[in-house]
């Protein structure tokens, strides 16, 4: 049996119902074709119901767990570069992908016939977790051979939790390198053209902003000639009144000078008029 072929078998038995595990895993190692294949058979350990429902999913729905899987790869190797907003919102948004893909699986289970408990589906959820956050969870979860559950903040010992050993772990369906790498440019590409787009909308504001500038400006350049020819008519008006007001005053001057010497010398024949009287 090739490395392949007794991972498939494993695979296969990891999946299976959990009541019917002994006696598949004794009918695969009779059926061995050779004595240390059936004890490497004989020797895998019955997974936990939890661990189950994580190999039950990974068989039944291969292509969305590696879809989810490798998008955690990819929000982890871009996660440095990403700002604590971007970061929360897509913390929330790997939760809710989480919670979604932990509830398909317990349903899938329950459709098989088993009873999975609130302590089962959070286990289911708490495995998926970790793979979402550690490569090698993931690579385990994505075995469909998990013996055990897994834990978000504990590390993982592939040879412990994978049934048949760490080598012939394999992601489930994950998407070509290629793919990837078109993946991730688009990403880039779309970041890119929303960036062009908000600089576009701050620039056409900016515009419009000049743009109004420019007409207010021309408006009020067409507006002034005008009041300056005014203000320069009503200079000139101002001027010719001054002027004429200047000469009034230089005449009411001669006239004022005038009377004051007439009021002296009236002044002066009333006084010598008032001493005559007086010597009479």
């Amino acid at each position: 049996m090739t490395s392949r072929d007794f991972a498939e078998m494993a695979a296969a038995l990891y999946s299976g119902p959990p009541a019917e595990f002994v006696a598949t895993r004794n009918a695969f190692a009779a059926a061995a074709a050779d004595r240390d294949t059936g004890d490497r058979i004989r020797a895998l350990k019955k997974p936990s119901v939890s661990a189950w429902v994580v190999n039950l999913f990974a068989r039944e729905r291969p292509s969305q767990l590696g879809e989810a899987l490798q998008l955690a790869q990819e929000l982890r190797d871009a996660q440095a570069d990403l700002d604590a907003a971007t970061l929360a919102s897509l913390g929330r948004e790997r939760r809710a992908l989480t919670q979604r893909l932990a509830a398909e699986a317990t349903s899938l289970a329950s459709a098989q016939g088993e009873r999975i408990t609130p302590a089962t589906s959070e286990a289911v959820r708490q495995t998926l977790t970790a793979a979402f956050f550690d490569p090698d969870a993931a690579a385990a979860v994505a075995s469909g051979r998990l013996i055990r559950e897994l834990e978000p903040s504990a590390p993982v010992d592939l040879e412990s939790v994978v049934a048949g050993g760490v080598s012939d772990a394999a992601p489930a369906s994950t998407p070509p390198l290629d793919e990837v790498r078109a993946r991730r440019m688009r990403r880039d590409a779309e970041r890119a053209v929303s960036d062009a787009e908000k600089a576009l909308a701050h620039a056409e504001q900016r515009q419009h902003a000049a743009q109004r500038a420019v007409r207010d400006a021309e408006a009020l350049t067409a507006r002034l000639p005008a009041q300056i020819e005014e203000l320069e008519t009503e200079l000139a008006r101002m001027r010719d009144r001054l002027a004429r007001a200047t000469a009034d005053a230089s005449a009411a001057q001669a006239l004022l000078d005038t009377a004051t010497s007439d009021v002296v010398s009236a002044a002066e024949e009333l006084s010598a008029s008032r001493q005559r009287v007086n010597e009479l």
